[in-house]
C-alpha cells in the first residue's frame, strides 16, 4: 500500500516558481500541496487555523507582502510543530542564522539546492512514515 503523501503549505510569490515546485514536489517526493500564499498575512492566517493541516511548510524570504521571517517568527511557538524549510534566492549566512533562529529547520538556496530539498523532503516522508507505524 503506498505511503499518504507530505502534506506541504507554500509561501512563494512567483507564480511560476511555485507551480514548478509543486510540480517538483508532487513527482518526486510525493508531496502533497495542501495550500499556498503569496504573502505573509495569508499564510500566518491558514497555518495558524487549527483544522490546517501541513507537515511541511516550505517559505520565501521576499513576499508580496510581508516576509518569509515573518512567517516563521509566527509559527515559532506553535503545536503541532511543522518543518519549517526556507527556499530562497537570498541565502547569505546572515539570513540563514536569522532563518534557524526563527525555527526553520533547513534552508535551501533555489538556485542550487532544488535537488537538496527534495532529497530533504523525501528523507522526511520516510520519517513520518516510520513515525506513524
Amino acid at each position: 500500500m503506498p505511503s499518504p503523501p507530505l502534506k506541504t503549505y507554500i509561501v512563494e510569490d512567483s507564480r511560476v516558481i511555485r507551480e514548478n515546485l509543486i510540480a517538483t514536489l508532487e513527482e518526486l517526493v510525493p508531496a502533497e500541496v495542501v495550500g499556498v500564499a503569496e504573502d505573509e498575512a495569508t499564510a500566518v492566517q491558514w497555518l495558524t487555523t487549527p483544522h490546517h493541516t501541513a507537515e511541511l511548510v516550505i517559505v520565501d524570504i521576499f513576499l508580496k507582502g510581508g516576509s518569509g521571517l515573518g512567517v516563521l517568527r509566527a509559527l515559532q511557538d506553535q503545536l503541532p510543530r511543522r518543518t519549517l524549510v526556507v527556499l530562497s534566492n537570498y541565502t547569505t549566512p546572515d539570513m540563514r542564522r536569522k532563518c534557524l533562529a526563527l525555527g526553520a529547520d533547513r534552508v535551501f538556496d533555489k538556485s542550487y539546492d532544488i535537488d537538496a530539498l527534495i532529497a530533504y523532503c523525501t528523507r522526511l516522508l520516510v520519517a513520518t512514515e516510520s513515525g506513524h507505524s
